[in-house]
């Protein structure tokens, strides 16, 4: 069996995963303000305890809310489909914000950020709960999802992909594919893995294996994106160094190109699943309209591929390695924002608010010191970089040059 129709097969699995996973646990709730009923209660109770037994102790129960509630129940997930990831993003720095009050013995600002966790909280209640069920609410909701989860993913693949076609290597993209199609085998098999999990640990944990996949992928795109631009100044101007660009495809990297498509799609895929799931839980009427809008979303997200494709072969050389190795950079910088967000959200990373500083979800901006700063640098890097390997380019060409000029 071909391996593509291997990739298709999984693919379709992958699509149809959310059926056979049990329901949310919302469906033990009628309404999102009855969710938000009982986090008050753990909230207000994680004060009390906060201020009796210490932080560790607050810090705890603010765990139970978030864990417990907000992502077991699938609240944060319906917020994203529903109203925004950067919403999503707001109310969850806010428990931390809670959290690092705690820890600093700031009893007046715990307590006001747990009531405007408890107000964030409720607005979004009052939002969902007020939405009148509809066919097209539900389609654009999962039209969303799988176009917001999915156009990550498909970037990176698809950028490779047209990169070892550009270079004449295709032969050497069964390696992507493969690299998709067991990050894809996987992702089916972490969601049942996140399914059975419960409680607070295990939640943390969860937030703990995304981020440090997210941080292990920002690597691996980091080193794929400088070694494509110190490609792209002699393909840009010798015919023959695409010989030269063959022979250095060696197995290191081809490994790393397959690698970053398998972490590229890993990334995405499970969530995506419970995802799904969450939505097909919170509707009744039109679930039809789920797998409509993933539909619609899987032949947007084919387009945007085979736009990728397309440009491959129009573009010259030097702009599309270059735009490539632009691509990949800005990703990495986004993927470090969001690795350390997971992180954060696992305890593992502390949280300074940024005042002043808004959150941008899918460039993976977040006011926070510890996310922002580090962004900062790895762009200050990857400009350094990148004009250092241009240079080392065009020092490269020149002596091509003069040599042929003496032949």
């Amino acid at each position: 069996m071909c391996l593509k129709r291997i990739v298709a097969i999984i693919f379709i699995i992958f699509l149809a995963l959310p059926m056979a996973l049990p329901m949310s646990a919302f469906a033990a709730y009628e309404t999102w303000n009855q969710v938000v009923d009982d986090m008050e209660t753990v909230l207000n109770d994680a004060y009390d305890i906060y201020a009796s037994e210490g932080a560790d102790a607050g810090k705890s129960k603010v765990d139970e809310a978030y864990f417990g509630y907000y992502e077991k129940l699938g609240y944060e997930k319906t917020v994203m489909a529903y109203i925004s990831g950067e919403r999503a993003s707001q109310v969850e720095y806010e428990f931390s914000f809670a959290k690092r009050a705690m820890t600093e013995g700031r009893d007046a600002d715990a307590r006001s950020s747990l009531d405007r966790l408890i107000l964030y909280l409720r607005e979004d209640a009052n939002a969902l709960d007020g939405k009148q069920e509809s066919a097209a609410g539900t389609f654009v909701a999962s039209l969303l999802i799988i176009t917001r989860e999915g156009f990550e993913a498909i970037l990176v693949v698809g950028a490779i992909i047209a990169y070892l076609v550009k270079s004449g290597n295709k032969h050497r993209t069964r390696a992507v594919y493969w690299g998709s199609a067991v990050a894809l085998a996987l992702s089916v098999a972490m969601a049942f893995v996140l399914n059975a999990m419960s409680g607070v640990d295990s939640g943390a944990n969860q937030e703990i294996v995304e981020g440090v996949t997210m941080l292990i992928a920002v690597a691996v795109l980091f080193y794929v994106s400088n070694w494509m631009v110190s490609k792209a100044e002699a393909a840009a101007w010798m015919g023959y160094i695409e010989g030269m660009v063959q022979a250095s495809m060696t197995r290191g990297s081809v490994f790393s190109l397959a690698f970053a498509a398998f972490l590229a799609v890993f990334r995405e895929g499970a969530e995506t699943i419970l995802f799904y799931q969450a939505l097909l839980a919170g509707t009744d009427q039109y679930v039809n309209m789920v797998w409509i809008g993933l539909g619609v979303g899987a032949v947007a997200l084919v387009v945007i591929y085979v736009l990728i494709r397309v440009l491959s072969f129009t573009l010259p050389l030097k702009p599309f390695f270059m735009g490539t190795s632009v691509l990949l950079a800005l990703m990495c910088i986004s993927f470090l924002g969001s690795g350390i967000k997971e992180l954060q959200e696992g305890n593992v990373i502390s949280v300074t608010a940024l005042p002043g500083v808004g959150t941008v979800d899918i460039l993976g901006i977040y006011p926070t010191a510890e996310t922002l700063f580090p962004q900062i640098g790895l762009l200050i890097v990857t400009v350094v970089t990148f004009v250092i390997q241009m240079r080392r380019g065009r020092k490269a060409r020149a002596g091509a040059e003069a040599q042929r000029a003496q032949a």
